[in-house]
């Protein structure tokens, strides 16, 4: 079945990448400055929580003497967090928002959440990519410990996508589904590691912290920007068999929900 859909993917591949290229422009279509501010953005973000957190606040890590610790380590949870959150939020109204599209034309519809997915995967690149021109320019530059970034973005996508696809089904027969995730995303950002360190927690809090999937990722990035540290492998493998399930589930679950969301839409 996920090759089936995969075939598919394939086929229709210029209607998932003309799809993100198009969002991308119409984005930024009346702007002045255009795709500049794709640029902008994550660079205004970046400034912030430097000049904030790392100069005015004084914050620091624990174990850590950088005046730029902190930032990196606020700025690598949230690329964590922010690529999460996008393909969540964004595929659980992605069968309602284009239900006019799934009811008048005949495409797979497996397209839909891989839209979703690429143009979050696009968001991503551009504001990483400023995030490590500012390590470059800081000093901070994690050399070849950043090739770490390849399988921990594979499985940590595989984990959004997973649970994105699952809620965005759901979403089509019992509405309630989206309100609860926006509800429970709200929590799930504070119950993860991002904007403080799960050291500086009490002991009998920091298991439950550790029952996070997003506890994981978040911790393994921060591991490669701050401390330019390998991820331990070991940590990530309950992780990486849950996002493994949770795709297969959801799959099975979009297949087999698939002919019936075209009558609830």
């Amino acid at each position: 079945m996920p090759l089936a859909l995969g075939h598919a993917l394939w086929r229709y591949r210029g209607l998932v990448l003309g799809s993100v290229k198009r969002e991308f422009q119409s984005r930024y279509r009346n702007s002045l400055l255009g795709a500049a501010w794709t640029v902008f953005q994550p660079l205004a973000m970046i400034t912030v929580y430097t000049v904030v957190f790392s100069q005015l606040m004084q914050a620091r890590l624990p174990g850590v003497n950088d005046p730029f610790a902190y930032s990196i380590y606020l700025c690598s949870g949230l690329l964590t967090w922010g690529l999460f959150a996008e393909i969540v939020q964004r595929c659980q109204t992605v069968f309602l928002d284009n239900g006019n599209m799934i009811k008048k034309l005949s495409f797979p519809r497996i397209c839909l959440p891989a839209i979703v997915v690429s143009s979050a995967l696009v968001n991503f690149a551009i504001t990483f990519a400023v995030f490590l021109a500012f390590l470059l320019i800081t000093g901070h530059f994690p050399s070849w410990v950043l090739l770490a970034i390849i399988p921990l973005l594979l499985v940590h996508v595989m984990f959004a996508t997973g649970m994105g696809i699952a809620v965005g089904v759901l979403n089509v027969f019992f509405r309630d589904v989206g309100q609860f995730i926006s509800i429970l995303l709200q929590f799930w950002f504070w119950f993860t590691p991002i904007v403080y360190s799960s050291t500086t927690l009490p002991a009998a809090v920091r298991p439950w912290i550790r029952l996070n999937p997003l506890t994981s990722f978040a911790q393994a990035y921060q591991g490669i920007f701050v401390n330019g540290l390998w991820p331990q492998w070991s940590s990530l493998w309950p992780s990486a068999v849950l996002a493994f399930i949770l795709c297969i589930l959801a799959l099975n679950l979009f297949r087999n929900r698939s002919a019936e969301m075209v009558d609830e839409l």
